[in-house]
């Protein structure tokens, strides 16, 4: 990638307003959906979706939707996201016909039959520390560059000390430790992306609906490294969004996440794993450390492009309407 790719590529979300981008949207005829997806987020979702919707659909009609995906909720994350004026869906409930799985990647892959942007945008709930230039930002590139095609958020990842404390650059733990040095080793047209696995992105989605989507957290890492074999590197443009908190998942968690990080890589360099690989975790209650046995999975949902319409039930021997 180079020097010349990251000043090229690189911008800064005080590069546009909102009011300079709404006037790009429109003179170009394109339509933005805001896709955030959810799960047991009632604490943050529906101000992030108030927020949202003051600035950049009341304000300033940028988005022409904002979409939650409840993922398998068991609190009232959808009824928060809804008294908030989001379009809410449930996973489970978006085209049952395909089945249903877990994962963030499900969520963002059934996003694409409940939309109808030209452009989508990705927002996590859980965010503690941020503003709406973090969804206006991602769309400077798309509306300005005609050749990008995909956007990825990068910012100060603030990270959560004993005693409620936070520092700056602390976050990032599997960015740092298995995203960026796969991507440098591998592809390393795209070592000069900050933050591979953000969550903040955005996408054509004629370019989303040609891809494979991994039903987890390799999301993603895959469509990154997907764009840039199908498209180049110069279709992949990034924005520094300024400083995000988040709640951080704890150490124990984070390997299950990396297993499927470089699953998802290894499928992309021709090294097949299956639908899952074994990942054993270890148990040191008692004062005994013994094994468990895991596993994580690693499945990809196919083109949303190549998906027919959904088939209508068959009830009784009828067609249900």
């Amino acid at each position: 990638m180079g020097d010349t790719w990251f000043e090229d590529r690189t911008y800064r979300h005080t590069d546009w307003t909102p009011g300079r981008l709404l006037d790009l949207k429109r003179r170009r005829g394109l339509t933005v959906s805001l896709v955030v997806p959810a799960r047991n987020e009632e604490a943050t979702v529906g101000g992030i979706v108030a927020r949202v919707r003051e600035a950049l659909v009341e304000r300033v009609p940028l988005l022409d939707e904002v979409v939650v995906m409840d993922s398998d909720s068991t609190d009232g994350t959808g009824r928060a996201a809804a008294a908030a004026g989001a379009a809410v869906h449930r996973v489970a409930d978006v085209r049952p016909d395909l089945g249903h799985r877990s994962g963030k990647g499900e969520a963002l892959w059934k996003a694409q039959f409940v939309t109808s942007g030209d452009v989508l945008a990705f927002l996590d709930a859980d965010l503690v520390e941020w503003d709406t230039h973090f969804v206006s930002g991602l769309l400077g590139p798309l509306l300005t560059e005609p050749g990008v095609h995909l956007v990825k958020g990068f910012y100060d990842r603030l990270l959560d000390l004993p005693g409620g404390g936070r520092a700056d650059h602390g976050g990032g733990r599997v960015t740092e430790l298995v995203a960026r040095p796969t991507l440098a080793l591998r592809w390393p047209a795209l070592s000069g992306v900050v933050q591979p696995l953000a969550g903040e992105w955005a996408i054509r989605r004629d370019l989303f609906g040609r891809l494979s989507v991994p039903t987890g957290y390799g999301v993603e890492l895959a469509v990154l490294i997907d764009t840039h074999l199908r498209c180049g590197a110069d279709a992949v443009a990034q924005v520094d969004l300024g400083r995000r908190a988040h709640r951080h998942q704890p150490l124990s968690a984070l390997g299950a996440m990396a297993a499927e990080l470089l699953a998802i890589a290894d499928r992309r360099s021709g090294i097949e794993h299956g639908d899952s690989v074994a990942f054993p975790r270890f148990d040191t209650s008692g004062g005994r450390t013994r094994p468990r046995t895991g596993t994580v999975s690693t499945v990809e949902r196919p083109p949303a492009a190549g998906v027919g319409p959904e088939r209508p039930r068959v009830l009784g021997g009828a067609v249900g309407r």
